[in-house]
C-alpha cells in the first residue's frame, strides 16, 4: 500500500505544475492587484490592492494576505531568504503606508509592491518579464521599388 501511495505521488509530481505554470499565476495575481483596471483621462492604471483598500480597517489587511500568495510562491521557487525578506518588506511597507485614510489610498496607486516582487521572481530566475532582449536571427536587407 505505501510503494503505491508514493508511486501516485511521484507521478503527481512529475505531471504537477511547471515553473512557467507558476510563473503565469504570479504574473496574473500581480496583474490583478496592481494593474487590474486603466482610469481615465489619467493613463494611470490601479489594481484591486488600491480598491480594496479604500474600505477602512480590512482593506490592507485584504490585500496583504492576497499579495502573501506571490510571496509563497516564490519560496515554492526556490527563492533565497534575503530575497524573500525583500518581498516581505515590500509587502508591509504598502500595507502600513496604505492604511494611513487618504494618502494611504493615494501612495497605493503609485506604489506597487505586487509588480515590484515579479520583478525579484524574474530576475532571480533569469525569465525575462517581456520577450527576448535581442532577436535570433540574420538581418536581411530587402530592397525598395
Amino acid at each position: 500500500m505505501n510503494t503505491a501511495r508514493s508511486a501516485v505521488f511521484d507521478a503527481l509530481k512529475t505531471a504537477g505544475p511547471t515553473q512557467a505554470d507558476a510563473i503565469a499565476r504570479v504574473t496574473l495575481v500581480a496583474k490583478l492587484l496592481d494593474n487590474a483596471v486603466l482610469i481615465p483621462g489619467l493613463n494611470r492604471r490601479v489594481g484591486f490592492d488600491a480598491l480594496i483598500g479604500l474600505v477602512p480597517g480590512i482593506g490592507d489587511a485584504v490585500s496583504a494576505v492576497l499579495a502573501s500568495y506571490i510571496i509563497w510562491e516564490a519560496r515554492q521557487l526556490g527563492l533565497p531568504r534575503w530575497k524573500i525578506a525583500r518581498m516581505i518588506g515590500n509587502v508591509a511597507f504598502d500595507t502600513a503606508i496604505g492604511a494611513i485614510p487618504i494618502a494611504g489610498d493615494v501612495f497605493d496607486v503609485f506604489f506597487k509592491a505586487n509588480q515590484r516582487n515579479l520583478r525579484i521572481i524574474h530576475e532571480h530566475l533569469g525569465t525575462p518579464k517581456r520577450g527576448p532582449v535581442e532577436i535570433d536571427g540574420t538581418a536581411v536587407r530587402v530592397d525598395g521599388r
